[in-house]
C-alpha cells in the first residue's frame, strides 16, 4: 500500500456520510488494453492494476467504506496464455509479501475467497499467512476473489448441503436462503450494495451471482489502470442518486 493519492484525501463534500456503501466489489477490466493503448506488454497492465487497487482499498479506509471486494482472477482466468497466468500468481504471492506488513500497521483484515486449493502452494503459504496475521483487524474488510467462479461456488454449496441432507444431518424443508449463505465463500460478510465494473463491459462475468441480486451496478468505459479516486468519486454520486427498494415500493 505505497502508492500515495494526490487528491480527494478526505470524503468529498457532496458525498453523504451516510449513504456510501457498506461493501464495494469491484471487477478491475482493461489491464491489459491499458498496457496495448501505450504500446506495453500486458503484464504492465497488470502492475499498473495493482497500484490502482491499493489505492482504491486505501481510499475506501480514508472515506468510511467498510469493505472492498476484488475480482483478482476467475475460474476462467487459467484459458489465458500460460506466461501471463504464471506472472498473475508470481504477482499475488509478490504484492501480498511485501505488503503484508503495511496492511496489518493500517488494521486491513484480509480474507481471500475462491477455490484456493487450486492455487500453487508458495502463493497458497502467503494467502494463509496473510488472512491468519489480519484475522484479528478491525479495520477495512479487504476480500480477494482468487480462483473464483460464481456458478462453482453455487454448486458446491449445493453439494455441501445435499451431503448434510443425505446423511440425515437437516431436512429438506430445512433449507433457506440463511442457510445456503452459510455454505457459500463469502459466508460472513455482507452482500455488495455497489459493484464496480471498469473498461465498459456489460456484464458481471461469473462475480458473486448469489450476493450481487439487489447491488447497485456501476459501468465505466475507464480503463482499470486509469480508474483513481476521481472515477470512485463519480462511482459513489451515481450511486447514492439511485433509489433502492429491493423490490418494495
Amino acid at each position: 500500500m505505497s502508492v500515495e493519492p494526490v487528491t480527494l484525501q478526505k470524503l468529498p463534500t457532496d458525498l453523504s456520510v451516510n449513504r456510501l456503501p457498506k461493501h464495494v466489489a469491484v471487477i478491475m477490466d482493461g489491464n491489459g488494453r491499458w498496457a496495448k493503448n501505450q504500446g506495453k506488454p500486458r503484464i504492465i497492465g497488470h502492475q499498473k492494476g495493482v497500484d490502482a487497487l491499493k489505492d482504491l482499498l486505501r481510499c475506501c479506509k480514508d472515506w468510511g467504506v467498510p469493505a472492498l471486494t476484488a475480482y483478482a482472477f476467475s475460474t476462467e482466468n487459467w484459458g489465458r496464455p500460460s506466461t501471463e497466468v504464471q506472472f498473475l500468481m508470481t504477482l499475488f504471492e509478490r504484492v501480498l509479501r511485501r505488503e503484508l506488513e503495511e496492511m496489518k500497521e493500517e488494521n486491513v483484515k484480509i480474507r481471500f475467497v475462491g477455490n484456493l486449493a487450486g492455487l500453487p502452494d508458495s502463493l497458497r503459504q502467503e494467502i494463509d499467512r496473510s488472512m491468519e496475521d489480519t484475522k484479528n483487524n478491525l479495520g477495512i474488510q479487504f476480500t480477494v476473489a482468487t480462483n473464483y467462479g460464481g456458478r462453482q461456488e453455487i454448486i458446491q454449496a449445493c453439494k455441501a448441503i445435499a451431503a448434510q441432507v443425505k446423511q440425515g444431518d437437516i431436512e429438506p424443508e430445512q433449507i433457506n436462503e440463511e442457510l445456503f449463505e452459510q455454505h457459500l465463500y463469502t459466508h460472513g460478510i455482507p452482500n455488495p450494495d455497489l459493484l464496480i465494473r471498469t473498461s465498459g463491459e456489460m456484464r458481471i462475468s461469473n462475480f458473486l451471482l448469489w450476493q450481487m441480486a439487489y447491488s447497485e451496478i456501476y459501468v465505466t468505459p475507464t480503463l482499470w489502470p486509469d480508474f483513481d479516486r476521481v472515477e470512485f468519486h463519480k462511482a459513489l454520486a451515481t450511486y447514492q442518486q439511485r433509489d433502492r427498494r429491493f423490490g418494495k415500493v
